[in-house]
């Protein structure tokens, strides 16, 4: 491993309602430059304290399992003590306590070394801030 970091950012809109954003695709084209077909580690993370990163799988039904699941385990009600924002934004800052704002993948030959059901989402319940910026860091 040479040691050399290279990193970008990318800003997405999520939109007005909870979100599952998939976001593997820009993850490989980061990488289609940024490991020149080596191995190494991709870091995603994004900098919010009401976003995460999960790798799941999607369009199956996974994704919309996970918001759903999320909003069982955080409803939006008035049980939290962070009021400020919609009613039950609260439960939008602890959803880093679940679902970590980062995720290191293993890189080999250049490509993402996911399993064949495996994506990397965004996952955003925040309905406040639909604005996201994203940092994808290679290390190789």
């Amino acid at each position: 491993m040479s040691n050399a970091l290279r990193t970008e950012t990318f800003e997405l809109t999520t939109g007005s309602r909870e979100a599952a954003v998939d976001i593997t695709d820009r993850c490989t084209g980061f990488l289609r430059d940024a490991a020149g077909g080596g191995d190494g580690l991709l870091n995603v993370f994004v900098p919010h304290a009401t976003a995460g990163i999960a790798i799941i799988e999607t369009g199956a039904g996974s994704d919309d399992d996970l918001l759903s699941a999320l909003r069982d385990l955080l409803p939006a009600d008035d049980r939290w003590r962070h009021r400020h924002g919609s009613p039950g934004h609260g439960r939008d800052h602890v959803l880093p306590a679940l679902v970590p704002p980062h995720a290191t993948l293993p890189v080999l030959n250049g490509e993402l070394a996911l399993g064949t059901w495996q994506s990397v989402v965004l996952i955003d319940t925040n309905t406040d801030n639909p604005r996201r910026t994203v940092r994808l860091s290679f290390l190789g």
